[in-house]
């Protein structure tokens, strides 16, 4: 995954209202803007623009069913994203433990 896909992603997820809208179609399967509002302090039309960028991501799929579209979650960008995560992590923990060793030297 290139560098402005992992962008895409850690934007998409970084607001709250859309992580907690690819948590509900993690959890709940595929649904529609009109379902997905229910519940939130925003409109339907909120809810459609987020959704939009979560599908720029790469994180959710629409589908359209008739006059309804139907948002599936495609987590399959999110492996790219942890990958980075668990090696940024590994980099932070041998330079804390170089800077462990150089402190404990006489």
């Amino acid at each position: 995954m290139s560098r402005p896909d992992l962008d895409g992603v850690f934007v998409a997820l970084a607001d709250p209202t859309r992580r907690g809208l690819f948590e509900r179609l993690v959890a709940d399967g595929p649904d529609t803007a009109t379902n997905l509002v229910t519940g939130l302090p925003v409109t339907r039309q909120a809810v459609v623009k987020h959704l939009q960028v979560l599908a720029d991501a790469g994180l959710v799929m629409p589908e359209r069913h008739g006059r309804e579209v139907r948002y599936a979650a495609t987590p399959d960008p999110l492996g790219p994203a942890v990958g980075w995560m668990v090696a940024a992590g590994a980099q932070w923990d041998r330079r804390l433990e170089r800077l462990r060793r150089r402190l404990e030297r006489p």
